[in-house]
């Protein structure tokens, strides 16, 4: 399937992605993730891999967009807090 990820053209097909994405280790899952095989990657981890391209030529949507075409399944992972709020009570 054609898509288009940082102004550039790319076929992907879904089980390229899979067999680029074995053996890679996945980073922490903290905002727009996606889920191949059992695994959970950030959708920048996984657009890096697939486009060879730096996390800051794409944004996280059009990744999501991309991968969600070819059937897998993306989902938001919030970002837990670091502490307390300010003025909040325990």
């Amino acid at each position: 399937m054609r898509c288009v990820i940082a102004r550039f053209p790319f076929d992907l097909v879904k089980s390229e992605v899979e067999h680029m994405m074995k053996g890679v280790a996945p980073e922490p899952a903290v905002g727009a993730c996606v889920a191949i095989g059992r695994r959970t990657y950030p959708v920048k981890q996984v657009g890096q891999v697939i486009t060879r391209q730096d996390r800051r030529d794409f944004t996280a949507d059009e990744v999501t967009r991309a991968l969600t075409r070819l059937g897998f399944t993306c989902h938001s992972v919030p970002a837990e807090p670091a502490g307390p709020l300010p003025g909040s009570l325990l």
